[in-house]
């Protein structure tokens, strides 16, 4: 895996700010909450990855180029 640039965590963060509402639209993880299912972004860290309290309980994390989520 090839980890991102600060630039490109920086724009992340600055993109989904603490506190963003965001829905689940693709993650391809067996664990992975239900699509259709929204969040509260609670940070990015330095993968870039959002860390998402799922609003079903889940704690997985949106993989940066991965995973896609959209802003509500």
């Amino acid at each position: 895996m090839k980890f991102p640039s600060k630039d490109i965590v920086k724009k992340v963060r600055a993109e989904y700010p603490i506190g963003t509402r965001v829905e689940l639209v693709k993650m391809d993880d067996v664990q992975a909450p239900p699509v259709g299912t929204k969040g509260t972004v609670r940070g990015v860290d330095d993968t870039a990855s959002l860390l998402v309290d799922w609003d079903n309980g889940c704690g997985l994390n949106v993989i940066h180029c991965e995973d896609i989520v959209i802003k509500i």
